[in-house]
């Protein structure tokens, strides 16, 4: 069942959700999702510097990509086909019976922007920010501003809690990250 925005609400209010900093419903809360906002630091690839990416070799990430960390009020010049890793503002913590969904904003689709390839699917016990994979589809630049709202957030109760919350799995690489993450793909998955 995808929660409404009165159970966003009241998930929020009682802790059940928990969000930090703590979200401004008024302008953040839609009718069934969460909007995040965009963090201030991206990992960029460094292409020039790689001719490819070897996914059996497990020093694989090393130099893949390089840090920016913006000013609040400095912009990142998101270029065409351009292909980035992003982070929310917000903190994100899920109780072991409800799921996320990430999806992209309709206002900035309609200028090019995808803020996730594949990995949409938030697991229940999840805690930290989200890691955005950001692409600009346009055909022109986009300036993005940190503290803009990126993405949505729809929250899903499951029908029992999970046996396998996300902070309880062996191996959980994305656990607690607070910034942009490479992939952490190990030989053999």
């Amino acid at each position: 069942m995808i929660l409404s925005d009165k159970d966003i609400k009241a998930y929020i209010e009682s802790k059940k959700i928990e969000i930090s900093p703590e979200p401004n419903l008024e302008k953040q809360l839609g009718s069934a999702s969460l909007d995040l906002r965009l963090g201030n630091e991206f990992k960029v690839f460094e292409h020039s510097r790689r001719s490819f990416i070897d996914t059996r070799d497990p020093e694989f990430h090393n130099g893949m990509t390089r840090l920016i960390e913006l000013k609040d009020d400095e912009p990142f010049v998101f270029h065409p086909k351009e292909f980035v890793l992003g982070v929310t503002v917000e903190e994100v913590f899920l109780p072991d019976n409800i799921a996320a969904r990430i999806d992209g904003r309709s206002s900035l689709g309609r200028l090019g922007i995808i803020v996730h390839s594949t990995a949409g699917h938030i697991d229940p016990g999840f805690k930290g920010k989200i890691v955005l994979e950001m692409e600009n589809i346009g055909m022109i630049p986009v300036l993005l501003y940190p503290g803009t709202r990126i993405c949505q957030l729809v929250f899903q109760e499951l029908k029992s809690s999970t046996s396998k919350p996300y902070y309880k799995k062996e191996g959980a690489k994305y656990a607690n990250q607070n910034h942009p993450q490479e992939s952490k793909l190990e030989t053999g998955d």
